[in-house]
């Protein structure tokens, strides 16, 4: 069985398919055109250049095509980089799907689901309760199929909802160690904070941003749609301005894309839960890439840190 891309190594040759998970052309300071693929299978991803690109480079190698590449992992700006020797897309004779290529959440759909469902059931307020039940069952199937992000944290297939399902259970802790947190609120803050995002990428196999993703944003289409919703269902009271207000602040600092700073316990809660969730998705997957005395690559999302994994047993 063929190993991973995440598995190569400096030096490697890698002669295998991947999945096109974005393409984007350029221009090199000699004015000839390049193609920047970042091409991925279930273990990972790797950037890699395709050089002197033409125009039917461009229309064959695009988002979300399977393709046969052979090259050399090589390094760049301290990144794995693939150094494209061939490329071409995959045939039907070839026996691979892209399906097979793309990473999917380690809990299935249905244990999602039923975690979900255990969060609302456990509300007691009924205005909290019937908002976040109501988007649920509106967004029950994308959220089931969306990653959380095109890069960085739960970007794979079901990302969203287990990115979700996390948090959740990191708050239902925090409930019983500090009992005066309003559960409620908390848990309808983390199940809203990113549905937004299903609006704001465009598939959940190969996503990019929409154009109200890229104009609007997932944090105010949200903010908007739970305003709808309490219209639609007649809800008026402190309760909505509270999950809007959780949404808008859920980022924590502007420059991190939040309008407000959060202003309520539980929405602080909901932005510390979500940092800390974010960077365990990320950190985790990035020490599974090395072994015992080695360090991750540097990790944007994080201050571009790389962490050492120690050769000690737990």
């Amino acid at each position: 069985m063929k190993k991973g891309i995440a598995h190569y190594t400096l030096g490697e040759t890698f002669d295998h398919y991947l999945l096109i998970k974005s393409a984007v052309k350029g221009v090199a300071s000699n004015n000839k055109p390049f193609l920047t693929l970042l091409l991925t299978d279930t273990t990972g991803e790797i950037d890699a250049k395709l050089w002197e690109s033409t125009p039917e480079d461009e229309s064959l190698f695009q988002q979300g095509e399977l393709v046969k590449v052979q090259g050399e992992v090589g390094q760049f700006r301290n990144k794995p980089q693939l150094k494209i020797q061939s490329i071409r897309p995959s045939q039907p004779t070839d026996g691979v799907q892209a399906t097979d290529f793309i990473e999917k959440a380690p809990v299935n759909k249905e244990d999602l689901m039923e975690r979900l469902t255990e969060a609302i059931f456990d509300m007691e307020n009924p205005t909290i309760q019937r908002i976040t039940k109501h988007f649920l069952k509106h967004y029950q199937k994308d959220l089931l199929s969306y990653p959380a992000a095109v890069r960085n944290h739960h970007e794979y297939v079901s990302g969203l909802a287990h990115h979700i399902v996390s948090m959740l259970n990191i708050a239902k802790e925090l409930t019983i160690l500090y009992p005066d947190i309003n559960k409620d609120l908390l848990y309808a803050g983390i199940i809203l904070h990113d549905l937004g995002k299903i609006k704001e990428l465009s598939t959940a196999t190969s996503p990019s941003y929409t154009l109200e993703g890229k104009l609007i944003g997932h944090i105010p289409l949200m903010v908007e749609e739970i305003r709808a919703v309490a219209d639609e269902l007649q809800i008026k009271g402190e309760e909505v301005t509270i999950l809007q207000h959780m949404i808008l602040s859920h980022h924590g600092r502007s420059e991190w894309g939040s309008p407000k700073p959060p202003l309520v316990r539980e929405a602080e809660l909901l932005h510390q839960i979500d940092m800390m969730d974010a960077g365990l998705n990320m950190l985790n997957r990035s020490l599974q890439k090395v072994g015992p005395g080695e360090f991750t690559e540097r990790i944007y999302a994080m201050d571009q840190r790389s962490f050492y994994k120690p050769t000690f047993e737990d």
